[in-house]
């Protein structure tokens, strides 16, 4: 084969190898099969930067007593466990938490067991970051899965309030069809009244 043929030949094979390469080894994971998105706004404005609101998260201020058992509708979801993460990478797959110093989660159960689902909050530099990392999470990947519920008929919220992001993500545990509504608003309000604290902290 001539010279000039087989140059650009191996070329177009490293290409495509490349290619190959980043296909098979990009992360993956389930999501959410119905998810909602929503930026901040001026609501938390005196929270929009970890300068304005610079105090790190706790165990205690996230996942203290009043946090064991999250309540909406007639539903109670029981915590199980929780997480404080080391690195915000570990919580997450196909994105980038850019500027995120802090990641934690907890994982939670219906009384019944129907119902399964998990609450993440990031601790992230500004509300820029924070609605960056909700985008993604709608378009690129997804929260780690913790709880042993059925991603593929699951629903999820993820908010940017200030500089946090808050997700709650429920799903139906076996093959019945619970409503997740009730479940997902518990979840979500407990990201709601930890930032709401420290909104009314920085007032």
């Amino acid at each position: 084969m001539p010279r000039r043929v087989l140059i650009p030949l191996l070329a177009a094979l490293v290409a495509v190898a490349a290619v190959a390469v980043f296909v098979f080894t990009r992360e993956g994971g389930p999501r959410a099969a119905v998810f909602a998105g929503e930026p901040t706004s001026a609501q938390y404005a005196v929270i929009d930067t970890s300068a304005l609101d610079p105090r790190p998260l706790t165990e205690a201020e996230v996942f203290g007593p009043s946090t064991v058992q999250l309540v909406a509708g007639g539903v109670t979801m029981r915590r199980d466990s929780t997480a404080v993460l080391a690195d915000c990478a570990e919580a997450v797959w196909g994105v980038e938490a850019a500027g995120c110093t802090q990641a934690m989660s907890a994982s939670y159960s219906s009384a019944d067991k129907t119902v399964a689902g998990q609450f993440v909050i990031f601790n992230l530099a500004d509300g820029r970051a924070a609605d960056a990392l909700v985008a993604q999470l709608g378009t690129a990947g997804f929260v780690r899965q913790a709880g042993a519920f059925d991603a593929a008929r699951s629903r999820a919220q993820a908010r940017a309030l200030g500089h946090f992001v808050t997700v709650s993500w429920v799903g139906p545990v076996g093959n019945g069809t619970p409503d997740l509504a009730y479940p997902q608003i518990a979840l979500d309000g407990l990201g709601r009244a930890v930032v709401s604290s420290r909104v009314i902290a920085a007032t």
